[in-house]
């Protein structure tokens, strides 16, 4: 049943554009990992949440091929900016010229380096943040982002049910897990947000500063 639900969702709802199709596909022939990409149905929560939150300043933590980026950018008004951060140099030479080269192109400052090392000193006020780089280091963005978003800012954390590995015992012992498991843990016992986790995809946790 899963995959039929799956498919009559994606019938309907919007359509994913050509160049966003494109990404994909290409993400999918040139790119190992290309699961990590979020795809059609989180790309259009994404520009939906961008639309309804109006954020003027989005982070995002780990870039890859750059579609959430995309999408969030599509539903950004004018005159707001999303920086996004990659730490894999690697990934430049793919990813910067698919966000260059999209309509949404001059919305997104594509940096290659370590957020945690380099946001701070951005000098930026964030109204929207996406975190969705290394799992084992959630817990450190958490607190950098915290001292660098506006007062009612939303976190957005991908991933954070792991492929249902965080209540599965055969995976506790796993950094990834373990580290995701700690900041689950850590998010729900934080007085200083409102928070819910959606079963979207691998797991899409919204948190909401007081």
């Amino acid at each position: 049943m899963t995959e039929a639900i799956d498919a009559y969702i994606l019938a309907h709802m919007d359509e994913e554009s050509d160049y966003l199709k494109a990404l994909y596909r290409q993400t999918h022939v040139k790119l190992i990992n290309p699961r990590m990409t979020s795809g059609h149905l989180q790309g259009r929560l994404l520009k939906m949440l961008v639309q309804m939150i109006r954020p003027r300043r989005v982070l995002e933590i780990g870039t890859f091929t750059g579609y959430s980026a995309l999408c969030m950018a599509e539903g950004l008004e004018e005159g707001a900016l999303l920086h996004t951060y990659e730490i894999d140099d690697e990934l430049e030479d793919f990813t910067r010229p698919w966000i260059e080269g999209s309509p949404y192109g001059d919305k997104v400052c594509f940096h290659i380096g370590n957020a945690l090392e380099e946001v701070p000193g951005l000098g930026e006020t964030f109204d929207l943040v996406f975190m969705d780089g290394d799992k084992r280091q959630y817990m450190e963005y958490y607190e950098m982002v915290m001292t660098h978003t506006s007062e009612h800012a939303i976190i957005l954390a991908d991933n954070t049910l792991w492929d249902g590995h965080v209540v599965d015992k055969a995976y506790l012992a796993d950094r990834q897990t373990a580290a995701i498991n700690e900041f689950n843990a850590f998010v729900a016992a934080d007085k200083r947000v409102e928070k819910l986790i959606l079963p979207l995809r691998d797991g899409l946790t919204m948190i909401r500063k007081r």
